[in-house]
């Protein structure tokens, strides 16, 4: 047993220094799993710095969401020194709270630098150069450089901790108010990444994924399933390209397409909880009740705590006239949420349960 064992990865954005195809080798040699995206068993998220052409305000908005989710959040070097590819730096004794003193860079700069690896360390504890790295970003934001320019523009030089010994400068003092200076404005930060290890197949994916994602989330359904087809067709073991698929072709309509994705994405990953529930859905859209009961018993012995499959299988049980079995799911989904619009349903599905058994009872 390793102790990545049972770790589920997710990756939002595509990684600079490293081939996911690589690292995800490693993982599964470790035990774990690793998925581009997430879903309800991801457990760590890794953001890889390719995700930074993303607006700040996308990224801030994405950080936070998988923060409050309860998800560990990993930088990609701290991805890579976890799997044992990276080396980690030398010993460093100073906390998170220590160097933002020191510093004054602000928290929330502090984490997300940290998160695109602007720094030696992607956490606490921090070094001595990290703290000087952070005194200079605390300079440059106060010059009018946001936490974004700079975690893409310390990445064009190599090793960070090269720029310990260097005067950093704000763009906007040279007309480029998304890039820093070096030597007082006399070049731009430039230069190749760490790692060149990557093929065109995997810069393609990469490519290839962020397109889809992107059409997806534009409501382009029949653009982002053409795309995802052709993420499938370089790797056809990834789940969440045939799980993002079969949602955009149920969008367009497409059902019978969508539930062979959705079946594809099960067989790549039988624990993929909200391909059970999906499937679901659609077999209940078609009146297939008997299977659709199955999948969502699949997706509740998966997990446990899935609310939302719990209150349709309540709701399936009642339409079914299995009114006992109705009341038990409805009651299970209210120990999971007791304030939301559903929670107020289930109660009155429960009310109008119990007043039927008792007239029965009476009768």
């Amino acid at each position: 047993m390793t102790a990545l064992a049972g770790t589920v990865f997710g990756t939002i954005g595509a990684l600079a220094a490293f081939p996911l195809r690589l690292a995800a080798r490693e993982v599964e040699r470790q035990q774990g799993q690793v998925r581009r995206g997430v879903n309800r068993r991801t457990s760590h998220v890794v953001f890889g710095r390719l995700y930074l052409t993303k607006g700040e305000a996308e990224i801030e908005r994405r950080v936070a969401a998988e923060r409050t989710a309860g998800r560990k959040l990993i930088s990609e070097n701290g991805f890579l020194r976890l799997l044992g590819l990276m080396k980690a730096p030398e010993a460093s004794a100073l906390s998170r709270q220590s160097l933002i003193d020191q510093s004054r860079l602000a928290a929330a700069d502090l984490d997300l630098l940290s998160l695109f690896d602007a720094f030696e360390h992607d956490g606490e504890p921090y070094s001595f150069r990290d703290l000087i790295l952070a005194r200079k970003y605390a300079g440059l934001i106060a010059g009018g450089a946001s936490w974004g320019a700079i975690a893409r523009s310390v990445h064009r030089c190599g090793p960070v901790a090269s720029l310990t010994a260097k005067s950093l400068n704000v763009g906007s003092q040279h007309g480029r108010a998304d890039a820093i200076y070096l030597e007082g404005g006399q070049s731009e930060l430039d230069g190749q990444l760490l790692f060149d290890l990557g093929s065109p197949d995997d810069d393609t994916l990469e490519e290839l994924f962020a397109d889809a994602e992107a059409a997806e989330e534009a409501e382009h359904h029949e653009q982002a399933a053409a795309l995802y087809q052709r993420c499938l067709a370089i790797d056809p073991s990834d789940a969440i390209a045939a799980f993002n698929r079969a949602n955009c072709l149920r969008a367009a309509g497409r059902a019978a397409e969508a539930a062979h994705d959705y079946a594809r994405a099960i067989k790549c990953d039988p624990g993929f909880v909200e391909a059970w529930f999906n499937l679901a859905g659609l077999m209940t859209e078609q009146g297939r009740d008997a299977s659709a009961r199955r999948h969502l018993q699949k997706a509740i012995a998966l997990d446990a705590n899935y609310a939302d499959a719990v209150f349709n299988l309540a709701r399936l049980e009642f339409d079914a006239g299995n009114l006992a079995e109705a009341r038990r799911h409805w009651s299970r989904y209210l120990e999971l949420d007791a304030n939301s619009e559903w929670a107020r349903m289930a109660a009155k599905g429960i009310q109008f349960v119990d007043l039927q058994l008792a007239r029965m009872s009476a009768g």
